[in-house]
C-alpha cells in the first residue's frame, strides 16, 4: 500500500469511450481503481520520460566516453 492510498479520495469527472464504459460495468470493474492504476502507470511512464530527457545526454556521454577508452577497471575483472 503507498501513502497516497491513505489520503481521503478526490471526486473528479471523466470522459468515457461509451463502449469500454459498458464492458467495463458489465464485467463488474472498479472504474476508480482501474482509472487510478492507469494513472500509475501514466506517470511512471512521463516521470521515466522526463528523466531520460534530463539525462540523457549525460548517459550519451558516459557511453562515448566507455566507448573511446574502455571500462577503467576492465583489466580487474576475473571474468
Amino acid at each position: 500500500m503507498n501513502h497516497s492510498s491513505r489520503l481521503p479520495r478526490q471526486r473528479t469527472n471523466l470522459t468515457l469511450d461509451p463502449v469500454k464504459l459498458e464492458a467495463a460495468r458489465r464485467l463488474g470493474i472498479n472504474l476508480s481503481e482501474a482509472a487510478e492504476r492507469g494513472l500509475e502507470v501514466a506517470i511512471r511512464e512521463a516521470e521515466s520520460a522526463l528523466w531520460l530527457a534530463e539525462n540523457g545526454e549525460a548517459i550519451r556521454s558516459s557511453n562515448a566516453w566507455v566507448e573511446e577508452h574502455g571500462l577503467p577497471l576492465a583489466g580487474k575483472r576475473l571474468f
